[in-house]
């Protein structure tokens, strides 16, 4: 059975090769697609990941399968999506069923850290981590778990602005890759109003959506707060420490900004005095980070992908009844853009 295989910390070591097929217990499922983000390539490039067994990773969190047999609920033919993270089995929040919420960092995740992904033919999993995909939406499937990382970062987000009262009108997205895009899309259908920024020209997918889409070679961030006056929400998608910083001088009263974008290097960052020492107190505003999902979130994702198919029709793939053979992986941008 061929699979996409790596060697985390050893760059450029990803490679397709045999490994054995799965046995044991659980629902056999065969991949029809996989997503490659920004993760799959700090792992391919020796920056992230942990082994799942001797040195070796399988990639993949982002999957689209189809059941092979019946059993566990679930019939041949079905088509599933599956978790990423998994329990530490230690610590209180995942013992009450978060593990997006880990608090000893020992949870193992498919294709990153201690259990290998879902990059080949064949893939046995837990039915406790599947999440049913509808037929109508078909390849969209692929995208439930960014789009759950997008869920879950709203609903946190509301979660913190509600602890007063605090109306979510209007919405900033910094970033117009994946993980940006969807974000769009997911404030757009809940009727907020969105501006999304990015370096290019022009975006026809955010412009699909109704959003207003800013080009931050012809508008910056800082002209584009005055213009609007700020935002309830910030959404930084980007890989940029700086940017992240910067949000929290973009919110407006009580505003709220989350960090999705992953910046590792070492740098130093600047913020101004008064943005951090008086704006941030005296307006009440927030920034905070989130990462992975919730189960709900994995719910909330598949539901909101079938009703932006529904709501934007046009900006959709073939649906699920073409989707045949083995894995594919699907041709899209990354996680995160520059700005």
């Amino acid at each position: 059975m061929l699979a996409l295989v790596t060697e985390p910390a050893v760059p450029h070591s990803t490679r397709v090769a045999d490994v054995p097929e799965p046995t044991g217990d659980g629902v056999l499922l065969r991949v029809l697609e996989v997503g490659v983000c920004g993760t799959d390539r700090e792992i391919s490039e020796g920056l992230f990941g942990v082994p799942a067994e001797g040195t070796s990773l399988v990639l993949g969190h982002e999957s689209l399968a189809l059941v092979e047999r019946d059993g566990h609920g679930f019939s041949k033919g079905d088509l599933v999506t599956a978790t990423v993270r998994r329990s530490c089995r230690h610590c209180i929040a995942c013992e009450e069923g978060a593990p997006d919420s880990c608090l000893t960092g020992d949870y193992s995740e498919r294709g990153i850290t201690r259990l290998d992904g879902f990059a080949r033919e064949l893939v046995l999993e837990d039915p406790a981590q599947l999440i049913r995909i509808p037929v109508n939406l078909g390849r969209l499937g692929v995208l439930a778990e960014p789009t759950s990382i997008c869920e879950r970062a709203i609903r946190h987000a509301r979660t913190i602005g509600g602890r007063q009262p605090w109306p979510l009108e209007r919405a900033l997205v910094v970033g117009a890759g994946s993980i940006g895009t969807i974000s769009t899309y997911l404030l757009r259908l809940a009727g907020i109003e969105v501006w999304t920024a990015s370096l290019e020209p022009s975006s026809d997918l955010i412009s699909a959506s109704g959003a207003h889409y800013v080009s931050t070679s012809d508008t910056s961030l800082a002209d584009l707060r005055h213009e609007t006056g700020g935002f309830d929400l910030v959404i930084s998608a980007v890989p940029d420490a700086q940017v992240m910083a910067d949000s929290l001088r973009l919110l407006r009263r009580s505003g709220v900004a989350c960090l999705l974008g992953i910046d590792g290097r070492p740098q130093a960052v600047t913020i101004d005095g008064p943005v951090l020492g008086l704006d941030a107190v005296l307006e009440n505003r927030v920034l905070f980070g989130s990462v992975n999902a919730h189960h709900q979130d994995w719910l909330a994702a598949v539901d909101s992908l079938d009703r932006a198919r529904e709501s934007w029709p046009e900006e959709s793939p073939r649906p699920a009844r073409s989707l045949r053979g083995g894995v594919r992986l699907p041709r899209r941008q990354g996680d995160a853009h520059g700005v």
